[in-house]
């Protein structure tokens, strides 16, 4: 299977219950193994709801579900810790490819999984640098995928956020320390701050609760503003904005992932 029909089939995998399998004339219909890094309630709506671009992309390659294209999915809950288990998991199923969006961290969970099944990523970093593919015209190995850098516009995000608090003094970047390539990637790249004369806090958080301690430190000292990485775990805009809206003004950047829910 071609480099490019990996990508197509893998960002056109959709959700399907296992305890039915569908057939064709052809066959048994090719299964794709979905491992998400974060919950399903939080992210299936987005990415498999009717409008969901998941979805969409089925429908524009020609996949219809429950007809010619199966998923199994596992979810990790934001538990980074369950992904290589997971991962296992899947690959000891009769699955066509393993996707694995979000973090680093899953990808690297699926890596470990097979050397085998073809493995598809999407990451916010460069791939490279995070040592998923030897480079981007030559992936190598089973592994290919998509790294769209949105970690490296963290310093566009910081001059933006220091634009719209200029009074802040200090800036807290959130970070998932579960999820250390990326963490480290993005802290990396917001040493920038030094440029506006602005100190650099980082916070290690992995749940909402953390989040909101962070929020009442920040709100506390009254110099600072708050900066999300991007992860997964800071994809849960519904319940971050409601923790942000009870400490205002200190406002957080926002990352381009797009969850619908919590």
């Amino acid at each position: 299977m071609r480099r490019r029909d990996l990508l197509l089939l893998g960002t056109a995998a959709i959700a399907w219950p296992t305890a039915a399998r569908p057939q064709t004339s052809g066959g048994i219909v090719p299964v794709i193994g979905f491992l998400g890094s974060g919950s399903a309630a939080a992210w299936q709506p987005a990415l498999f709801g009717a409008s969901g671009p998941i979805r969409q992309g089925l429908s524009e390659t020609g996949f219809t579900e429950g007809k010619n294209i199966v998923i199994e999915y596992r979810w990790a809950d934001y538990h980074y810790d369950r992904l290589p288990a997971l991962a296992v998991e899947l690959a000891q199923k009769d699955i066509a490819v393993l996707v694995a969006p979000g973090a680093v961290a899953a990808a690297k969970a699926a890596m470990a999984a097979t050397r085998t099944i073809p493995i598809v990523f999407m990451i916010a970093s460069d791939p490279v640098e995070s040592g998923l593919v030897s480079s981007f015209n030559h992936p190598g190995g089973n592994v290919t995928g998509e790294g769209y850098l949105n970690a490296q516009l963290a310093p566009k995000r910081l001059q933006l956020l220091h634009e719209v608090v200029p009074a802040a003094s200090a800036i807290t970047l959130l970070v998932n320390p579960a999820n250390p390539v990326e963490a480290e990637s993005q802290t990396k790249e917001l040493q920038a701050a030094a440029a506006l004369g602005l100190q650099l806090r980082v916070a290690e958080v992995t749940t909402l609760d953390e989040v909101e301690r962070v929020f009442t430190a920040v709100a506390s000292d009254g110099k600072g503003a708050i900066q999300l990485s991007v992860d997964p775990l800071f994809g849960r805009f519904g319940p971050i904005v409601a923790i942000a809206a009870r400490y205002r003004p200190f406002i957080p950047g926002a990352n381009s992932c797009r969850p619908a829910g919590s």
